[in-house]
């Protein structure tokens, strides 16, 4: 048993169960494998902290988001050796994302404390949704546009500009310090929206969830809002999974990867919109 009251976090029970933290810890290793794979992986934490736990909405993303710091570093230097951070193009687009984490994170830690519960998990459903339906779009114009030219195209390398990544990374961050993701969730399907390759995307958006996570993490632990023993508990699993989804990611085809990340993200999305209206 986990006594909340230890962290300094009110709640309607004294303890959760064995049970609950065995599930919390199963949702910790799945968000891990999805991180690393498809990056939406991080929303399970949350989902399942919301779902399981019965914390207020700013612990719910205060636990979450101090989950993913250790996630976060593990992922970027895994990718970083298998060579997806080498590049100085990819490197450049870490970099202003990271720029943009510093600034956009704080406000959304400022912004959870306005939010009810249920407004939480709509939110985050029309978030998570809206992002999957754009992906699935994207994904379904690639394949129109490569039936209906027949012509050799050269592999896909193309980096977005600064100019792009900036506001992108600005409210990646925002909406990560509001919901307690560690950002590649929304950072892989639109960095892949305008353009980015998959396996880039996915290095660039764990170098920024580290400082998402770590500032998110500070900003949180400022207002008390951080379960520490939940934190081992969904945490621990969840670096486990984080290498199993690194090499999942390097198994499975890019378009593969494509299809079921804009699957996962409508589905989660739906759910959450279903279960808080």
């Amino acid at each position: 048993m986990i006594p909340l009251a230890a962290v300094g976090l009110t709640h309607s029970a004294d303890h959760l169960s064995a049970g609950t933290l065995i599930l919390l810890a199963l949702f910790g290793f799945a968000g891990g494998v999805g991180t690393t794979a498809l990056g939406p992986g991080g929303v399970l934490v949350t989902i399942g902290l919301f779902l399981f736990s019965g914390l207020p909405p700013a612990a719910i993303s205060g636990t979450a988001i101090a989950t993913n710091v250790g996630s976060a570093t593990l992922g970027t230097g895994a990718f970083a050796r298998s060579g997806q951070l080498r590049g100085r193009d990819t490197r450049r687009m870490a970099a202003v994302l990271i720029a943009a984490a510093v600034v956009g994170t704080p406000l959304g830690v400022l912004v959870n404390a306005h939010v009810s519960g249920a407004a939480f998990g709509i939110l985050l459903g029309v978030c998570v949704a809206g992002i999957g339906a754009l992906l699935y779009l994207r994904e379904r114009q690639r394949r129109a546009a490569l039936e209906s030219d027949t012509r050799p195209r050269p592999p896909e390398h193309h980096i977005p500009p600064a100019a792009a990544v900036l506001p992108l990374g600005l409210v990646v961050a925002l909406v990560s310090g509001l919901f307690g993701l560690g950002g590649q969730l929304l950072s892989v399907p639109l960095l892949i929206t305008i353009g980015a390759p998959m396996l880039p995307a996915l290095g660039a958006a764990q170098a920024q969830s580290i400082v998402i996570a770590g500032v998110g993490t500070i900003g949180y632990a400022l207002r008390g809002a951080i379960a520490w023993p939940l934190v081992l508990v969904i945490g621990v699993p969840l670096l486990a999974g984080a290498l199993v989804g690194w090499r999942i990611a390097h198994a499975v085809p890019a378009e593969r990867l494509r299809s079921v990340l804009a699957a996962a993200l409508i589905a989660v999305g739906a759910y959450l919109i279903v279960h808080n209206a």
